[in-house]
């Protein structure tokens, strides 16, 4: 029993990171900093940033030494004006907080069959297995949202908003966001935690063996 649970303390510990990981995912799919835009005075726009997230932008104009936000505008998967990336990054953010919660109940499973006693080899390295795919898929799914935003940044891409929104095609420049770097922690931590988990050996020493009679 107790070369049991001595066994499983990596896992502990990937369920720690894992627990983080998740939550660093859930926070920035929810975040607006994806893309800053910078956008100089014109005829048409004021100048500010603005800031392009997965599910909202916000608009920030000059005031002074400042920049204040002016207004926020929500968006759905079901806007037809949003470019492919978004619509990607949206689904696969979404694809990887459900399935970092999976894991997690995977993992729940696995650690209190370890600490009950339970075993059954089966019983807890296949819930080991299935957390440890589990994460690992998270963490590609937001390592491709975070990789193809880089690359629309870098490409310079604009969006075609509704006239409503006041904001250009294209800024005048463009980066990457603070958002993008939570993504990437939590990216991280989902690869780090699904390699921890798939690491699990079951002890031998403590597989059942029946009792063979004598005849």
């Amino acid at each position: 029993m107790i070369l049991l649970i001595n066994s499983a303390n990596c896992q502990v510990a990937g369920f720690a990171v894992a627990t983080v990981g998740w939550i660093l995912s859930t926070i920035c799919m929810g975040l607006v900093e994806w893309r800053v835009w910078y956008m100089d005075n014109t005829s048409l726009f004021p100048s500010g940033l603005a800031c392009v997230g997965m599910w909202k932008v916000c608009i920030y104009h000059r005031a002074g030494n400042f920049n204040r936000p002016t207004s926020c505008h929500r968006y759905t998967y079901h806007d037809t004006y949003l470019p492919v990336d978004i619509h990607v990054a949206q689904n696969l953010l979404l694809i990887a907080s459900v399935l970092g919660l999976l894991g997690k109940v995977s993992t729940t499973f696995a650690l209190r069959n370890v600490y009950v006693g339970i075993l059954w080899k089966n019983a807890t390295c296949t819930a080991f297995v299935a957390s440890g795919i589990l994460n690992i898929a998270a963490g590609v799914c937001i390592s491709i949202a975070v990789i193809w935003n880089y690359y629309s940044v870098m490409n310079e891409e604009g969006i075609a908003f509704p006239p409503h929104f006041c904001m250009p095609f294209k800024p005048d420049t463009q980066e990457i966001g603070s958002a993008v770097t939570v993504a990437c922690l939590a990216a991280f931590m989902m690869l780090l935690s699904g390699s921890f988990f798939l690491s699990y050996k079951f002890p031998l020493e403590s597989q059942p063996h029946p009792e063979v009679s004598e005849v």
